[in-house]
This record gives C-alpha cells, sequence and structure tokens, in this order.
C-alpha cells in the first residue's frame, strides 16, 4: 500500500480488498472466470454479475492470514440473494476449518434483494448462524462499514452480531432504511430527504457514541486496515451471560433515551459537549469530544 489518502467510501469491492490487505497477497475464491451468478435474475430480465456482487477470498493483514468478503456496492446495491449470500456463507464455514486469524466483512447493502426475496432471506439466516460458529471458534469477525449503500436488512442485523464493527462517518448502520421508514410509518415520522437527519440517526458517529461500533475512523482505507490490524485475535465470549448483559444494556438505552426525539439530544443525555456541532467535527475532534462518553458507557 502507499502512503497516499485513499477513500474506502469510493472504492470497488476489490479495490477495498487490494488496498486494506498486504499487497498482492489477496486470492479469490470463485472469481467471475467461474460464473456463479444467480439462477433467478436472468427469469426476471434483470443483469447478472458473474460474482454475484460479493468478492471473497484469502489475503495477509500485517502478515496474518485473514479470510476476507467484500460486497460490491455498484450491484444491485450491494443486494443479498441466494449466490451472493452462499459465498458468504461458505467463506465463514471455511474459517472454521482454516482458523485465521480474523474474518473480515466489508459490509455494503441495502440488504435482501427484492428479486429473490425468499432466498435471500434464507441466506441472511444461514450466514448468522454461520458467524455464530466462527465466533465459538474463537475467530473473530470484523465488520468494516464505510460504503455508499450503507449496512441495512438483515445484514445489519448479521453485523451487530459479529465481534467488533469499524465505521466511518460516512457508513450507516440500520435495520430498516430511511425510505422503508417513511413507507411504513410517514414522513411525519421520518423524512428520508432529510440527509442530515439520516446520518444523525444512522451515521457513524452515532452508532459510535451509542456503543454500536468499536472504532470509527476516517473515510480513509489505511485507517480502516490500522483498526483491523488493532483488532486481529481479538475475539469476544459468545456465552449466556455476555449476551443477557447485552440485552439488559438495550432494555437501558431505550428507557434512557425513549423521550428523546433527535439524535442531538441523545448526544446531550451522554454529556457529550456541545452537541450540536457533532456533525461538523472532524473525527479527531469528534473523538476528543466523546472519549469521556465512551469511558463511562463502557466502563
Amino acid at each position: 500500500m502507499s502512503g497516499a489518502h485513499k477513500s474506502f467510501l469510493e472504492r470497488t469491492a476489490r479495490q477495498r480488498i487490494a488496498d486494506l490487505l498486504d499487497s498482492d497477497s489477496f486470492s479469490e475464491i470463485l472469481p467471475p472466470a467461474e460464473r456463479h451468478f444467480s439462477p433467478h435474475l436472468p427469469v426476471l430480465g434483470q443483469p447478472v454479475a458473474f460474482d454475484d456482487g460479493i468478492v471473497i477470498g484469502s489475503g495477509l493483514l500485517s502478515g496474518a492470514k485473514v479470510l476476507i468478503a467484500a460486497q460490491e456496492p455498484a450491484f444491485m446495491g450491494g443486494s443479498v440473494g441466494e449466490i451472493h449470500g452462499a459465498k458468504l456463507t461458505g467463506l465463514l464455514e471455511r474459517a472454521v476449518q482454516q482458523r485465521p486469524a480474523a474474518v473480515l466483512l466489508l459490509l455494503d447493502t441495502g440488504g435482501v434483494r427484492l428479486h429473490e426475496a425468499n432466498a435471500g432471506l434464507i441466506a441472511i439466516s444461514e450466514i448468522q448462524r454461520a458467524v455464530f460458529e466462527v465466533r465459538h471458534a474463537g475467530i473473530p469477525v470484523i465488520v468494516l462499514i464505510g460504503g455508499s449503500n450503507g449496512c441495512y436488512g438483515g445484514i445489519g442485523i448479521v453485523a451487530k452480531c459479529c465481534d467488533h464493527m469499524i465505521i466511518s462517518e460516512e457508513g450507516r448502520l440500520s435495520v430498516s432504511g430511511p425510505e422503508v421508514i417513511e413507507a411504513a410509518k410517514g414522513v411525519e415520522e421520518f423524512d428520508a430527504r432529510d440527509r442530515a437527519l439520516v446520518w444523525r440517526t444512522m451515521g457513524g458517529k452515532h452508532r459510535y457514541l451509542m456503543g454500536d461500533a468499536d472504532l470509527i475512523v476516517p473515510d480513509d482505507i489505511a485507517a480502516f486496515r490500522d483498526a483491523a490490524i488493532s483488532l486481529l485475535g481479538a475475539s469476544r465470549p459468545l456465552a449466556l451471560e455476555s449476551i443477557t448483559q447485552e440485552h439488559q444494556a438495550l432494555q437501558s438505552r431505550m428507557q434512557r433515551f425513549s423521550a428523546c426525539a433527535d439524535a442531538t439530544q441523545i448526544w446531550q443525555e451522554l454529556g457529550v459537549a456541545d452537541a450540536k456541532n457533532v456533525p461538523l467535527a472532524e473525527i479527531p475532534e469528534f473523538l476528543e469530544m466523546s472519549a469521556h462518553v465512551r469511558r463511562e458507557e463502557h466502563a
């Protein structure tokens, strides 16, 4: 890798992998030449991608062997279909056998592919089960979110089932996307056209302050790489006690912030100084503003 700044947001799945891993170390599994694509899309008259919108394989990260998957944002919004999901599940199953230092998931998706919704939903359940099997084996699953599609739908749930999450300010995480919420509840409840509202509610800074993301980094692949290296080998226990604690924390969160109408009110409740300026702060300044919050919330 060169020292030049490279935007994670603006790059393709393969470019992200190439720049994240050690130089020339990536070996792709089921590349486009093998033509594994969705059998459902041609029936519906839709275009296909010979990798079905996801790149999987193995490589080195600071000399440590990792398995890696990256969703292609330019193909159907990184959506999950039958083959797409099967490739991701297969990669996770391979991790249990090969025991790499980590599995890296570069998630950039609007969720399940509507053209093959049933197959996509089944795939989500298989991916989630495979994530738990990898974690049970003591192998950390690290999620990186910083793409144009965000991380929505069933994959948003999968992301929170993993050991660690690295996110950029530009990244977004939620189960339901802005347009879905507006369609279901009305524009009065959530205006999907209000991009500032979307990022305040679902964006990287909010997810970091709420404890959903472990690390927040600038939109720079080198920053994502350094953050991922820092988490190699750092698995979290997958036990009833830890899950119970997380459920208790979620219940406490709902009680504490239920009266807040906007994320800025939540930030104020958390004790963030000058909370209204959080969206404008650069990442170093934001980390300084939020340092005491993270210490208190996760002590």
